[in-house]
């Protein structure tokens, strides 16, 4: 039996009752308008630094227009304050969850007008909630970070052992799939400073951005040591020497437009062909620019940024630009297909096999196809990059290489000798696609390398046994080893033992990346159906 409704809303006890609710919901907007009014307070001092609030900081960050539901907006009231009138809501985080370039997000944000974004007892709980929600809920997770760390004022042991599950579940929503960006708009200070550290992504503000384990005032305690905040933790020093960040940003809002531009790559799917026709029409010219970037002379820079913006369908997105930048990582998308890059300015440094790895992983968290365009003499060596642990490092790259969860592609477009081949996805790490240029050389080392490495043996060995070296025959032996390596590292020879699966005109690389993206994306789409036996023949 269908129910039918008897309710008058009309009625006068109906009315009544409507009066009280609406009273309620009025009282519920001026709470969390309070929390909203109290952090407005501190406008001229975010202006003064040239920042954003952060409501307009979250604001900017969401799709206009496209619905948010905020979270325990009324966190920690009456908990600070026993005086109704006097307590401020939110537990200073502002949480929800929303839609960030057309993908559902989980953001939380500092709220840093209220007590400088000091974490609350309340605010610590907000916060792990939303990341249970997050984690239940399958949503990526994006943190507006600015914050002055725990309250020692308010110090409660409890809070401090609870915190560490904070760190806990960024590992866990990492682990699962989800991607954990961190834009680090002011300081984050002892425990604060592992949210950027276990982020998949940090974006840093010059100039505002601050991380550290101990802050100067703490330094000089524990230790007496004397360092300003930018030396310990600054922007600049975080994005060129540690590479914690990945992004740096002039300002707030070029910080939070790169953030939109991370997310939006995260469940792009390939775009039609009529929009790929659309794209079609400045192909040609960009197409012509590839045959004047690769030099004859390997030895002559090349900036292989060139080469992926020609590759590209839009914009090119450059991951941790200030540090190892020998080595290039950047995401795009090809033919409407979102992938990652690596290439290479340069041999491959401690910082360029850190950040390799770390962008490898990130691109198997989100699922994109990686790109290597080869051009590369290999991995750094001399005694500081021994020091510096350049085997254990490049190692690291290489397990990456092997163990990417996801389709990769490799074009050698110049020199690809010694490991760095390995590490670059050659041949032997069995690329989905590999293809070469005419420009291609391949080889343990370069010709001339090998035969001076050779040449100083030899007459090493000569010398032990009181034996000078002869000038000529020395040079004679040089020559052939130089001629051997030549010959063999040419791109026609290797194509020709089907070391790669063809040379191609340069031209055309971005017309053959995008069928093997297509041919890998129809590969994904398709189920097939397992037998335990071969179809036999009737």
């Amino acid at each position: 039996m269908n129910f039918v409704s008897s309710w008058n809303p009309q009625s006068a006890p109906a009315q009544q009752r409507a009066e009280a609710m609406r009273e309620r919901v009025s009282q519920l907007r001026a709470l969390e308008q309070r929390a909203a009014g109290k952090s407005a307070e501190a406008r001229a001092v975010f202006e003064k630094r040239g920042q954003l609030l952060p409501r307009e900081r979250v604001a900017l960050l969401l799709d206009s227009g496209a619905p948010f539901l905020p979270l325990a907006a009324l966190a920690g009231y009456l908990q600070d304050s026993k005086d109704a009138a006097a307590s401020v809501p939110g537990g200073g985080v502002i949480a929800g969850i929303g839609f960030v370039s057309g993908v559902r997000c989980m953001v939380v944000a500092s709220d840093s007008g209220i007590d400088a974004g000091a974490i609350q007892p309340m605010g610590l709980d907000k916060i792990l909630r939303a990341q249970e929600l997050a984690l239940q809920n399958k949503l990526p997770f994006l943190h507006l970070v600015e914050s002055a760390g725990a309250n020692l004022m308010r110090y409660r042991v409890e809070g401090f052992i609870h915190g560490g599950a904070l760190f806990r579940n960024l590992a866990r929503l990492s682990a699962a799939g989800l991607p954990v960006v961190t834009v680090q708009h002011g300081s984050g200070t002892a425990g604060g400073a592992y949210m950027p550290g276990l982020s998949d992504i940090v974006i840093l503000v010059r100039g505002r951005s601050r991380a550290f384990l101990a802050g100067p005032p703490l330094l000089l305690a524990a230790t007496g040591e004397v360092a300003t905040e930018e030396e310990l933790g600054g922007a600049e020093m975080h994005a060129a020497v540690t590479g914690l960040g990945e992004f740096l940003a002039e300002d707030d809002r070029e910080a939070l437009g790169l953030a939109r531009q991370l997310v939006a790559s995260f469940r792009r799917k390939p775009q039609s062909k009529a929009w790929m026709a659309g794209q079609a029409r400045n192909d040609k010219e960009t197409a012509e620019d590839l045959l004047s970037l690769m030099p004859a002379n390997l030895r002559e820079p090349v900036d292989m940024r060139e080469v992926m913006v020609r590759l590209v369908d839009d914009e090119l997105l450059e991951f941790k630009a200030a540090y190892g930048s020998a080595t290039v990582c950047a995401q795009g998308s090809i033919a409407g297909h979102a992938v990652g890059i690596i290439s290479n300015n340069g041999p491959i440094d401690v910082a360029g096999a850190n950040k390799a790895t770390h962008f490898i992983q990130w691109m198997c968290q989100l699922g994109h196809p990686i790109v290597y365009l080869q051009n590369t003499t290999g991995y750094m060596v001399g005694k500081d990059s021994e020091q510096g642990g350049m085997i254990k490092h490049g190692s690291k790259m290489i397990q990456a290489v092997t163990n990417a969860t996801v389709p990769q592609l490799t074009i050698q477009c110049g020199a690809s000798f010694g490991a760095g081949n390995y590490g670059m996805c050659g041949r032997g790490y069995a690329p989905r696609f590999l293809f070469s240029w005419p420009s291609a050389k391949t080889a343990v080392m370069g010709g001339e390398q090998a035969a001076r490495t050779m040449q100083i043996v030899s007459e090493a060995a000569l010398a032990r046994k009181g034996i000078q070296p002869d000038p000529a025959r020395s040079q004679a032996q040089f020559d052939q080893i130089v001629a051997m390596f030549e010959a063999q590292a040419d791109a026609f020879y290797t194509s020709g033992l089907l070391l790669d699966d063809g040379v191609i005109d340069p031209r055309d690389t971005r017309a053959v990346l995008a069928f093997c993206l297509d041919t890998i994306a129809e590969a994904d789409a398709t189920t097939l159906r397992p037998l335990q036996f071969g179809v036999a023949r009737m």
